[in-house]
Protein backbone atom coordinates (compact mmCIF):
# COMPACT_ATOMS: atom_id res chain seq x y z
CA UNK A 1 0.00 0.00 0.00
CA UNK A 2 1.36 3.29 -0.56
CA UNK A 3 1.56 6.15 2.28
CA UNK A 4 -1.20 7.40 3.09
CA UNK A 5 -0.99 11.33 5.09
CA UNK A 6 -3.69 12.55 7.29
CA UNK A 7 -2.90 16.38 8.75
CA UNK A 8 -4.89 17.23 12.17
CA UNK A 9 -4.94 20.94 12.13
CA UNK A 10 -6.39 23.52 14.96
CA UNK A 11 -5.56 25.93 17.62
CA UNK A 12 -3.77 24.81 20.91
CA UNK A 13 -6.35 23.28 23.12
CA UNK A 14 -8.65 21.61 20.88
CA UNK A 15 -7.87 17.74 21.51
CA UNK A 16 -5.31 17.61 18.10
CA UNK A 17 -2.88 14.93 20.60
CA UNK A 18 -5.61 13.25 21.37
CA UNK A 19 -7.10 12.44 17.91
CA UNK A 20 -3.55 11.47 16.47
CA UNK A 21 -3.05 9.34 18.86
CA UNK A 22 -6.49 7.55 18.51
CA UNK A 23 -5.99 7.16 15.01
CA UNK A 24 -2.25 6.06 15.21
CA UNK A 25 -4.19 3.33 17.86
CA UNK A 26 -6.40 2.25 15.11
CA UNK A 27 -3.79 2.05 12.38
CA UNK A 28 -1.39 0.10 14.23
CA UNK A 29 -4.03 -2.70 15.19
CA UNK A 30 -4.57 -2.82 11.46
CA UNK A 31 -0.72 -3.62 10.74
CA UNK A 32 0.07 -0.45 9.07
CA UNK A 33 3.85 0.69 10.00
CA UNK A 34 3.01 4.21 11.71
CA UNK A 35 4.61 7.49 12.19
CA UNK A 36 2.92 10.08 14.44
CA UNK A 37 4.72 13.62 15.11
CA UNK A 38 5.40 15.91 17.14
CA UNK A 39 2.64 18.46 17.62
CA UNK A 40 3.98 21.36 16.14
CA UNK A 41 2.68 25.60 16.53
CA UNK A 42 1.73 27.42 19.98
CA UNK A 43 -0.26 24.86 21.67
CA UNK A 44 0.46 26.61 25.15
CA UNK A 45 -1.15 30.16 23.55
CA UNK A 46 -4.21 29.30 21.76
CA UNK A 47 -2.01 29.36 18.03
CA UNK A 48 -1.62 27.23 15.17
CA UNK A 49 -0.98 23.56 16.09
CA UNK A 50 -0.65 20.74 13.14
CA UNK A 51 0.16 16.69 13.95
CA UNK A 52 1.08 14.92 11.00
CA UNK A 53 0.16 10.91 11.43
CA UNK A 54 1.57 8.58 8.13
CA UNK A 55 0.52 4.86 7.48
CA UNK A 56 1.16 2.55 4.90
CA UNK A 57 3.51 -0.72 4.58
CA UNK A 58 6.79 1.38 4.96
CA UNK A 59 6.79 4.91 6.32
CA UNK A 60 9.97 6.35 6.88
CA UNK A 61 9.35 10.23 8.31
CA UNK A 62 6.31 11.49 9.82
CA UNK A 63 6.52 14.53 8.53
CA UNK A 64 4.29 15.71 5.58
CA UNK A 65 5.21 18.03 2.70
CA UNK A 66 3.32 20.35 0.70
CA UNK A 67 1.09 18.80 -2.04
CA UNK A 68 1.35 15.29 0.00
CA UNK A 69 -2.16 15.26 2.29
CA UNK A 70 -4.82 13.25 1.48
CA UNK A 71 -6.81 14.17 4.29
CA UNK A 72 -6.95 17.71 6.41
CA UNK A 73 -8.66 17.20 9.63
CA UNK A 74 -9.69 20.57 11.08
CA UNK A 75 -11.12 21.64 14.66
CA UNK A 76 -11.35 25.65 13.19
CA UNK A 77 -12.48 26.55 9.91
CA UNK A 78 -9.52 29.20 9.14
CA UNK A 79 -7.06 26.85 9.92
CA UNK A 80 -8.58 24.38 7.15
CA UNK A 81 -8.45 27.14 4.73
CA UNK A 82 -4.77 27.72 6.10
CA UNK A 83 -3.15 24.85 5.01
CA UNK A 84 -4.73 24.14 1.54
CA UNK A 85 -1.50 24.16 -0.49
CA UNK A 86 -0.59 20.52 2.06
CA UNK A 87 -3.84 18.70 0.33
CA UNK A 88 -2.76 16.00 -2.52
CA UNK A 89 -4.01 17.84 -5.81
CA UNK A 90 -7.55 16.02 -6.92
CA UNK A 91 -7.29 13.79 -4.55
CA UNK A 92 -6.82 15.89 -1.12
CA UNK A 93 -10.13 15.81 0.78
CA UNK A 94 -10.34 18.84 4.02
CA UNK A 95 -12.94 17.33 7.18
CA UNK A 96 -13.43 20.42 9.06
CA UNK A 97 -15.52 21.93 11.91
CA UNK A 98 -17.35 24.96 11.06
CA UNK A 99 -16.23 26.28 14.12
CA UNK A 100 -14.43 29.84 14.01
CA UNK A 101 -11.60 30.61 16.55
CA UNK A 102 -10.45 34.47 16.04
CA UNK A 103 -6.70 34.56 15.90
CA UNK A 104 -4.80 37.23 17.53
CA UNK A 105 -5.07 39.83 14.80
CA UNK A 106 -9.14 39.61 14.52
CA UNK A 107 -8.79 40.02 18.94
CA UNK A 108 -6.63 42.88 18.83
CA UNK A 109 -8.93 44.56 15.65
CA UNK A 110 -5.67 44.26 12.87
CA UNK A 111 -8.23 42.38 10.82
CA UNK A 112 -11.33 40.85 10.36
CA UNK A 113 -12.06 36.95 10.23
CA UNK A 114 -12.53 36.14 6.74
CA UNK A 115 -15.73 34.74 5.28
CA UNK A 116 -17.41 32.17 3.05
CA UNK A 117 -14.39 30.05 3.83
CA UNK A 118 -16.25 26.92 3.00
CA UNK A 119 -17.46 28.65 -0.35
CA UNK A 120 -13.65 29.91 -1.44
CA UNK A 121 -12.47 26.12 -0.68
CA UNK A 122 -15.17 24.91 -2.87
CA UNK A 123 -14.26 27.57 -5.45
CA UNK A 124 -10.92 26.45 -5.76
CA UNK A 125 -12.10 22.60 -6.16
CA UNK A 126 -11.08 21.35 -3.06
CA UNK A 127 -13.16 18.42 -1.46
CA UNK A 128 -14.70 19.88 1.60
CA UNK A 129 -16.74 18.01 4.32
CA UNK A 130 -17.93 20.59 6.80
CA UNK A 131 -19.88 19.91 10.15
CA UNK A 132 -20.98 21.87 13.14
CA UNK A 133 -18.83 19.47 15.13
CA UNK A 134 -18.83 21.77 18.25
CA UNK A 135 -22.95 21.41 18.17
CA UNK A 136 -22.36 17.50 17.87
CA UNK A 137 -19.68 17.00 20.84
CA UNK A 138 -22.33 19.54 23.30
CA UNK A 139 -25.52 17.15 22.24
CA UNK A 140 -22.79 14.35 23.22
CA UNK A 141 -22.29 15.82 26.74
CA UNK A 142 -19.01 17.86 26.06
CA UNK A 143 -17.85 20.79 23.55
CA UNK A 144 -14.62 19.01 24.32
CA UNK A 145 -15.31 16.03 22.34
CA UNK A 146 -14.59 18.20 19.07
CA UNK A 147 -11.86 15.88 18.16
CA UNK A 148 -13.68 12.93 18.50
CA UNK A 149 -16.95 14.32 15.93
CA UNK A 150 -14.20 14.90 13.49
CA UNK A 151 -12.55 11.48 14.10
CA UNK A 152 -16.51 10.00 13.60
CA UNK A 153 -16.61 12.21 10.21
CA UNK A 154 -13.14 11.48 8.89
CA UNK A 155 -14.03 7.40 9.78
CA UNK A 156 -16.49 7.51 6.47
CA UNK A 157 -13.49 7.64 4.27
CA UNK A 158 -12.19 4.60 5.09
CA UNK A 159 -12.80 0.97 5.21
CA UNK A 160 -12.18 0.50 8.81
CA UNK A 161 -15.54 -1.20 10.47
CA UNK A 162 -17.45 1.03 13.17
CA UNK A 163 -16.22 -1.64 15.98
CA UNK A 164 -12.36 -1.19 15.18
CA UNK A 165 -12.99 2.51 15.32
CA UNK A 166 -14.64 2.24 18.55
CA UNK A 167 -12.20 -0.18 20.06
CA UNK A 168 -9.59 3.29 19.06
CA UNK A 169 -12.08 5.34 21.04
CA UNK A 170 -11.96 2.77 24.02
CA UNK A 171 -8.22 2.67 24.45
CA UNK A 172 -7.52 6.42 24.12
CA UNK A 173 -9.87 7.78 26.43
CA UNK A 174 -10.41 8.16 30.00
CA UNK A 175 -12.77 5.16 31.44
CA UNK A 176 -15.21 8.41 32.74
CA UNK A 177 -15.09 9.81 29.43
CA UNK A 178 -16.01 6.45 27.45
CA UNK A 179 -19.52 7.21 26.62
CA UNK A 180 -19.93 10.43 26.08
CA UNK A 181 -16.69 9.84 23.37
CA UNK A 182 -18.31 7.00 21.95
CA UNK A 183 -21.56 8.83 21.44
CA UNK A 184 -19.42 11.87 20.03
CA UNK A 185 -17.76 9.63 17.61
CA UNK A 186 -21.21 8.10 15.92
CA UNK A 187 -22.96 11.51 15.65
CA UNK A 188 -20.08 12.73 13.76
CA UNK A 189 -19.66 8.92 12.09
CA UNK A 190 -23.60 9.74 11.18
CA UNK A 191 -23.20 14.01 10.47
Amino acid sequence: MDTKNIMIVGVGGQGSLLASKLLGKLLLMKGYDTKVSEVHGMSQRGGSVVTYVRFGDKVYSPIIDKGEADFIVSFELLEAARWTEYLKPGSGKIVTNTQQVNPMPVITGAAEYPEGLVEKMLAKGIDVAAVDALSLAEQAGSAKAVNIVLMGKLSNYFDFTEEEWLTAVEESVPQKFLELNKKAFLLGRNA
